[in-house]
């Protein structure tokens, strides 16, 4: 399968508002003179973290109900390095669930030129924290997950996708 992607520009991605706000620190900076790979996962990791826990998918949820997310699979493509001190915005769109799987698209973006730096794609399964299996999405988090897959959905331009990734795959 051949898919071809088509990085969004920076006024579509700004249509989202930020999930996280940061800068690349000293202590992300590798061998090589930009972020190290690790920190792009931390910063879709975080980023979708918050869009769960917009959700109901909080610390109380996985306390109280004895359920959250686990991840699954995740792609990332790597646009362009980042350097010290370089301002980031990360923008998550919410693309997709089955009764039991997630799936979200993180943009993590280099506010200093206004660009994608990496598109982070993540599978999220709904599990119970007791037993470690998937399990549906209760009703109250379904239909808001179901919310922020219609303001998606209202958003004129394609999720850049890998094309392997979702809750059919899983």
């Amino acid at each position: 399968m051949v898919m071809t992607r088509t990085t969004p520009s920076t006024d579509e991605i700004l249509q989202i508002e930020p999930a996280w706000k940061d800068e690349v620190h000293p202590d992300w900076i590798d061998v090589n003179g930009h972020m190290n790979i690790r920190h792009y996962v931390d910063l879709g990791g975080h980023s979708t973290d918050q869009v769960c826990r917009a959700m109901g998918i909080d610390d109380d949820y996985r306390a109280q109900r004895r359920m959250g997310v686990f991840t699954a699979e995740q792609h990332l493509t790597y646009l362009q390095e980042m350097r010290l001190g370089t301002p980031i915005t990360v923008h998550v769109r919410t693309l997709e669930r089955s009764a039991k799987v997630g799936h979200m698209v993180a943009l993590i973006m280099d506010r200093s030129k206004d660009q994608v730096a990496c598109i982070f794609e993540t599978v999220l399964v709904h599990v119970n924290m007791d037993t470690r299996r998937g399990v549906e999405f209760p009703e109250d988090v379904a239909t808001a997950y179901d919310r922020l897959v219609a303001q998606d959905l209202a958003l004129d331009w394609p999720a850049p996708t890998c094309g392997i990734l979702g809750p059919r795959a899983r």
